[in-house]
């Protein structure tokens, strides 16, 4: 099928099966400074949350005492309002399970033993219990340090290993452009637990980097197929590199969406159904993290990802050079319109670069490796060896 064939019959084509065949022209990569914007006015809200609101840490990193109380018919104010009479000072407290099985999580900062052993009477005294019915649990402040030190250690790992992989499967580019997306994938997350208020626990983290490891495939899959078809665009003046990314992202947009929806479901469900109406509290804080985690890392890997590729990309004056012979065979003009103040040398040079940079894409070989233009050979210069034996041997004969 020819090309005029194949682009009349995706123009009969509703919107679904276009996105279904990879066929959509969405121009992601032409109006990616509207994305900039609102990135930036989103990214900007999230760290005025977290500066003004702060975040509700967990005990495992906070540190302090915690509480399992029955309900038994009482409310959750109340039994914190018996707590804070005893002395205790409350860090948060959320209800689990239902009906009979309904129990109050009642976190504390650190106290003594005595007034740990009050607020548990206390508690036992408002829900009409006996203490031995109250589980606790103590956390040191040092505990949950030392915590927090393992949880960052484990991100920063992360990231150096998924920047060392991404550099030496595809390019040094693609690897800034994806380590950048994961970024401000944390940044909304972090932005979104602040405004909520649920604790960041171990289980927090957890979800973090498994919905950070989700957005980085999405990221994967795109650029593989931007590998793909810009392995030859400086062999052709048909596309720019940022439409060729463009192209991309829409022949894998159908495949993006998927996996996202695929993956959001069940974790909606356990986020809405499973805490809001079933009132299983203990997930809440992995639900929410693999829920928001996962809807941010697709905006990114499409919206932010691989526009920023672009921008990178067309830094260099390979790309630029590339995109000013489109744009004037576009134009009608003669497609080598450069100034006349460039001499033969110079056109020669750019010529050569060009040559050079489309055998290194050919052979898919890192670009960055291969910008510095080829020296020139300029002159007559000798001629090869090979030739002047030759030459000798014809004269001996």
């Amino acid at each position: 099928m020819s090309t005029d064939q194949k682009n009349a019959e995706t123009e009969r084509l509703s919107v679904w099966s276009k996105l279904y065949r990879g066929r959509t022209d969405f121009q992601f990569v032409a109006k990616r400074k509207r994305w900039y914007l609102i990135a930036a006015i989103m990214g900007a809200l999230c760290v005025a949350v977290m500066v003004f609101k702060g975040f509700s840490l967990g005990i495992d990193f906070a540190g302090g005492n915690q509480y399992t109380v029955p309900a038994n018919g009482t409310t959750i104010t109340e039994v914190e309002a018996a707590a804070a009479a005893a002395g205790a000072e409350i860090a948060s407290g959320q209800s689990t399970g239902t009906g009979d099985d309904q129990a109050f999580v009642i976190r504390t900062t650190a106290t003594d033993v005595d007034t740990a052993a009050e607020i548990r009477q206390a508690m036992a005294d408002a829900v009409g219990a006996e203490t031995s019915d109250i589980a606790t649990a103590t956390v040191s402040a040092t505990w949950g340090a030392s915590v927090s030190q393992k949880a960052l250690l484990a991100l920063i790992v992360f990231l150096v290993l998924i920047t060392v992989f991404i550099w030496l499967r595809f390019e040094r580019r693609m690897a800034i452009a994806a380590v950048a997306a994961l970024a401000y994938d944390g940044l909304l997350i972090a932005g979104v637990f602040s405004l909520v208020g649920f604790e960041v626990t171990p289980s927090t983290m957890v979800g973090a980097l498994t919905v950070l490891a989700y957005s980085l495939y999405d990221t994967v899959v795109v650029f593989d197929k931007v590998q793909e078809n810009t392995a030859h665009l400086l062999q052709s003046r048909q596309k720019t590199f940022g439409e060729g990314v463009n192209d991309a992202i829409n022949e894998t947009l159908m495949r993006s969406l998927n996996t996202s929806m695929i993956g959001a479901l069940p974790v909606g469900a356990l986020l809405f159904i499973g805490v809001g109406l079933l009132g299983v509290g203990t997930l809440k804080d992995l639900a929410l993290v693999l829920f928001v985690g996962i809807v941010v890392g697709t905006y990114s890997s499409i919206f932010l990802a691989a526009p920023w590729l672009v921008d990178l990309a067309e830094r260099s004056a390979v790309y630029r050079r590339h995109n000013q012979k489109i744009a004037s065979k576009r134009a009608g003009e003669p497609e080598d319109d450069r100034p006349a103040r460039k001499g033969a040398q110079s056109r020669a040079a750019e010529d050569d670069d060009d040559d050079r940079l489309v055998r290194a894409k050919t052979d898919e070989l890192p670009l960055e490796l291969l910008e510095e233009p080829a020296p020139v050979r300029t002159g007559g210069g000798s001629r090869p060896r090979q030739n002047v034996n030759n030459s000798k041997r014809r004269k001996r004969r």
